[in-house]
């Protein structure tokens, strides 16, 4: 079974079929162009999740951070890579994918933007690399003709790795023989463990159940190639912010805000949030993955893009010969403009209603 999972491509999107509920109850315009809205005026973003967990934008529009738009679960997502072809494709409003994954998009043709920062890492959530302890794999070329476990193809595992090899040295043949494997994060330690792969990328839950159990220690982690860096973005289709920029801007405001809110807010009191959060949506979910939670993962107040976080990917594409250089920069990809810790609405020691908070 697990051989059989090793050689699965990732899943593509999943199709949007569900019942909007009756509180979303949808006044559908006449245009084809034109945005649903709720009963009260509100503009629908339809949007993919994360199965028990809860999102920045979730977190947001629980709070009371939104005041022109209403959310609507269409699914849960698959990956980055999925989440944002299905916003390119208009299946969903905007989509969260690793920056590496959106430049490759973008550089296809799709008009997206980037609009804030989705995830990163930081000291208490990040993603190690991890080798068996007596695989005797101590450096990047122990890797050559070796397996390596990534959750899915084109996206953050697998431009990390190739980073971390680059900066340690390994010629772009080198890099081409380590094997990038698709296993899904669920079975990663157990191919780990057993040998079917040499390197298994472990985060979150995963990182957090492993590591107790022994026998495992990180070869490198994604905090160790930046810093603390914040690795993904939300991205809307630019016609969608053309016909809509006051949803787009209260997405970013409430978005952002609900983001520093985790940033300064008690671990306790967010998990409480987050269960009251995920009991009320009724999907079934598994609430033990919030005892592994650790942080928002992003170190900038606020969430607000940096350059370097997705020129730096486009620098990577092009020295790789993936990208024709010139054809995009990272000023085409992105804006801060609707992010009140951006546009001086907030300075960036503020707390989500613009109070001054102290450093955490």
């Amino acid at each position: 079974m697990l051989s059989t999972l090793l050689r699965r491509r990732p899943l593509r999107a999943l199709a949007a079929a569900l019942v909007v509920p009756a509180a979303l109850a949808v006044v559908t315009a006449c245009g084809a162009t034109d945005t649903p809205t709720t009963a009260d005026g509100k503009t629908v973003l339809r949007y993919q999740g994360q199965t028990g967990l809860v999102t920045p934008f979730e977190l947001a529009e629980n709070l009371g951070y939104f005041t022109s738009i209403a959310l609507r679960w269409e699914s849960d997502t698959t990956s980055g890579p999925a989440n944002i072809q299905a916003a390119a494709t208009k299946q969903v409003e905007f989509g969260s994918a690793f920056n590496g994954a959106v430049v490759k998009l973008a550089a296809g043709g799709a008009p997206v933007q980037a609009v804030l920062s989705s995830y990163g890492s930081d000291a208490k959530s990040f993603t190690g690399y991890f080798v068996r302890e007596d695989a005797g794999i101590k450096t990047a070329r122990d890797l050559i003709g070796k397996k390596v476990g990534i959750n899915t193809l084109g996206a953050h595992h697998e431009f990390v790795t190739r980073e971390w090899l680059h900066q340690q040295g390994l010629t772009e043949d080198e890099i081409k023989q380590v094997q990038l494997i698709v296993v899904p994060p669920i079975n990663t330690e157990e191919a780990l463990r057993s040998g079917q792969i040499d390197v298994g990328a472990l985060g979150g839950v995963y990182r957090e159940t492993a590591v107790p159990r022994g026998g495992l220690t990180p070869l490198f982690t994604d905090k160790d190639i930046f810093g603390e860096f914040d690795y993904g973005t939300y991205v809307f289709r630019k016609d969608f912010i053309a016909q809509n920029p006051e949803a787009v801007k209260d997405f970013v405001q409430g978005t952002a805000r609900a983001t520093r809110w985790l940033q300064i807010t008690p671990r306790d009191e967010i998990v409480a949030k987050f269960t009251e959060i995920i009991s009320k949506r009724g999907r079934n979910e598994n609430l033990k993955l919030l005892d592994y939670w650790r942080s928002s993962g992003i170190p900038v107040p606020g969430a607000v893009i940096a350059e370097r976080e997705i020129q730096i990917w486009i620098d990577w594409l092009e020295r790789n010969g993936e990208l024709e250089r010139g054809k995009i920069t990272a000023a085409d990809l992105y804006t801060n403009k609707d992010n009140p810790y951006a546009n001086g609405t907030y300075q960036p020691e503020s707390g989500p209603t613009g109070e001054v908070v102290a450093a955490k």
